[in-house]
């Protein structure tokens, strides 16, 4: 049986950071803790970064590993940072939610496009941003079949 791709614990609510950089170390660490991928997980993260922003639009960004971080990967899984505040992703754009993606094989690529129907959906994003509890955020991803 397979970890749960999304649970509690891999969701911080009202997170409050100083800069890019905290936020993605944030996003990237609850993966580590949570035991889907290696401390060095975290570093390719950054290098993926570095290669294009992760911003999506309509505050959301979704850091990840670069291809070859593949390896690195123990479970396929996300983690969901809210700040309500937002962090400045690059070029003025302010990210509120971060949605931390470790890939393994194929399956983060329906957690990907699950992600992406939901966020196409203003009001939803405006939900994710406001969720009072861990529940709500984990609904409101699910929610999409």
């Amino acid at each position: 049986m397979s970890m749960a791709v999304l649970k509690k614990e891999n969701i911080v609510l009202r997170a409050s950071v100083a800069d890019k950089t905290e936020a993605i170390r944030l996003v990237g660490n609850i993966l580590v803790e949570q035991g889907y991928v290696e401390p060095s997980y975290v570093d390719k993260m950054f290098e993926r970064e570095e290669l294009t922003s992760t911003y999506m639009g309509n505050f959301i960004a979704i850091p990840h590993g670069t291809e070859d971080a593949r390896s690195l990967v123990k479970n396929a899984g996300i983690s969901v940072v809210q700040i309500p505040d937002g962090v400045d992703f690059g070029d003025g754009n302010i990210a509120k939610i971060l949605i931390g993606i470790a890939g393994k094989d194929n399956e983060h690529l329906e957690i990907l496009s699950k992600i992406a129907i939901v966020c196409s959906e203003e009001e939803n994003i405006q939900k994710l941003i406001e969720a009072a509890s861990e529940e709500d955020i984990i609904r409101l991803l699910n929610e999409v079949n």
